[in-house]
């Protein structure tokens, strides 16, 4: 913020975003946010507001604010954590690659070792390396029945289990 980064903080907790953004409130920074309660119309004039005034930080719930945005204003974009489907984050990520961006953006994911995200983060790795491995794409609707129970399975073991090993 001091070097006037426009920055995006994605997360999937409500009590998350609620936190950082107190915090960041009582060091005097301004900030929007869009969740699930904030209606289109809002949105727009948000975004609006957001990419032509000195507001440097804009808080988004990954599932309100992650599709349908332009917001080229940012330069910098924080996941506070992370989601199942690292398609979800991309596709937040991408608000700020659009027509119009014409600056560098630097993306962090907020990871504590020891955690479930760090697992999350290898398991989508994983999940990404097989899917490209075999040249194709897996769509849900394309998946059988036994497929998906079984890299359940393997998602709950390799999740929950002390063992750092994942066979899909």
């Amino acid at each position: 913020v001091s070097n006037n980064h426009k920055i995006l903080i994605f997360t999937s907790f409500k009590t998350a975003l609620e936190l950082a953004r107190n915090k960041l409130k009582e060091e005097g920074v301004t900030s929007y946010v869009i969740d699930g309660s904030v209606s289109a119309k809002k949105r727009m004039k948000l975004v609006n507001d957001f990419n032509n005034n000195d507001t440097n930080v804009f808080f988004l719930m990954l599932k309100s604010g992650g599709t349908g945005l332009n917001l080229t204003a940012a330069d910098v974009v924080i996941h506070l954590d992370l989601w199942w489907n690292p398609q979800a984050e991309n596709q937040a990520t991408d608000r700020t690659h659009r027509i119009g961006q014409t600056k560098t953006v630097e993306v962090i994911k907020l990871i504590c070792k020891g955690t479930i995200e760090e697992k999350i983060l290898s398991l989508g790795k994983l999940i990404s390396e097989k899917i490209n491995s075999e040249n194709k794409s897996i769509k849900f609707n394309s998946i059988y029945d036994e497929e998906i129970k079984e890299l359940t399975k393997e998602i709950k073991k390799y999740l929950f289990d002390t063992k750092d090993e994942l066979i899909i």
